[in-house]
């Protein structure tokens, strides 16, 4: 493994864990078993991903391949089931308080650096020519795991009611199609997570959202 494949495994690595975690902490606070907890943390992370490789024709999906993602999914969700299973007292109306900023900070995270690589893995599998699936597997892959989660937890998709999220991940995709034209690969990937994360962190504070309809 060379340097830039390093730095973009460790990448990789951040919104795995920044994912497995918020799904975890769905599980938790719905009541699941460490079974589920677990699920909710696998699914979040590599769901994305897995849609992602299916659409791509990666078969098997990479995280079949490479079982660290799914390894370091189990281990955040065991430690967090762990921690909040012999301090139940976190679960207090103070822990509800600060668990949608952790959940929208996680989230922006994942999304950002999810949306990033699911660009370069369909560059990788030669379909850069193609900007709308670009921009679709790049968006797929930062709000999949998250649709997967929510509906498997009882829950209206995350992306369907709260603020800008999935047009973060659609701006911060085209702006790495953009930039990799112009500067090296890996400080593009940076760039454009951090414009995903920005954005979604400032619709969040913000109360940035799109028009719904909303019934009296």
């Amino acid at each position: 493994m060379n340097h830039s494949d390093l730095i973009i495994y460790i990448f990789e690595m951040i919104g795995t864990v920044a994912f497995a975690s918020s799904g975890a902490l769905v599980g938790i606070r719905k009541n699941m078993d460490i079974f589920g907890v677990n699920v909710l943390g696998i699914t979040t992370a590599v769901g994305g991903g897995c849609i992602r490789d299916i659409i791509l024709g990666i078969t098997p999906p990479k995280m079949f391949q490479n079982f660290s993602y799914v390894g370091a999914s189990i281990l955040i969700s065991c430690i967090l089931f762990t921690i909040f299973y012999l301090n139940q007292e976190l679960l207090s109306s103070r822990f509800l308080e600060t668990y949608e900023r952790v959940m929208i900070s996680l989230d922006a995270i994942g999304l950002g650096v999810f949306t990033v690589m699911g660009i370069r893995t369909a560059i990788e599998a030669s379909f850069e020519n193609n900007i709308f699936l670009l921009i679709f597997v790049g968006a797929v892959t930062g709000i999949g795991g998250g649709m997967l989660r929510d509906v498997m937890a009882g829950m209206t998709p995350f992306v369907f009611v709260k603020h800008v999220y999935a047009i973060a991940s659609i701006l911060g995709a085209v702006c790495y199609i953009i930039l990799r034209l112009y500067i090296r690969d890996t400080i593009s990937l940076f760039l454009s997570a951090a414009v995903v994360i920005i954005i979604r962190l400032l619709a969040a504070h913000f109360r940035w959202n799109l028009p719904r309809i909303r019934q009296k």
